[in-house]
């Protein structure tokens, strides 16, 4: 156990600055994908806005948006709670950065204009995870009304 944990670290300690990148991505991505399958249904218009919101914020190409959509696409699947994530936002974010995401989450749920409160939910809740102070979330929310 210890010695897996020393090669997590190691490993982590090793990666470029571009996997680096691609974790941060992918992170955000699988949590925008729980925003948008909180209410149970999974709208194109949400699919669509979470893909050009990754294209706008991290300038990704399409092939690299289609990429790790994808793949946040299976790990929000295979997830059992939001730790994985917002862990991984916690180690490669800024502040800043942080509160870019929240704004983007919100973008995504009010995509098809129909916040339901399972949405909100998950956003308070990665907004608590990510150590983000409760005026954070509503300014993110306000902004994107």
């Amino acid at each position: 156990m210890l010695i897996s944990k020393l090669k997590t670290l190691l490993s982590a300690a090793t990666q470029t600055e571009e996997e680096t990148a691609r974790g941060l991505e992918l992170a955000c991505a699988a949590l925008m994908f729980e925003v948008a399958r909180a209410d149970f249904a999974v709208d194109d218009i949400e699919r669509v806005a979470v893909t050009s919101l990754l294209a706008e914020e991290f300038s990704l190409s399409d092939q690299e948006v289609s990429t790790i959509t994808e793949a946040a696409a299976e790990q929000a699947d295979a997830a059992t709670c939001l730790f994985e994530f917002t862990r991984a936002v916690n180690d490669l974010a800024s502040v800043e950065q942080k509160r870019s995401l929240l704004g983007m989450m919100w973008r995504v749920a009010m995509a098809d204009n129909a916040l339901s409160r399972y949405e909100e939910h998950v956003i308070r809740k990665v907004a608590d995870l990510l150590y983000l102070p409760h005026s954070d979330f509503m300014l993110a929310k306000r902004e994107a009304q």
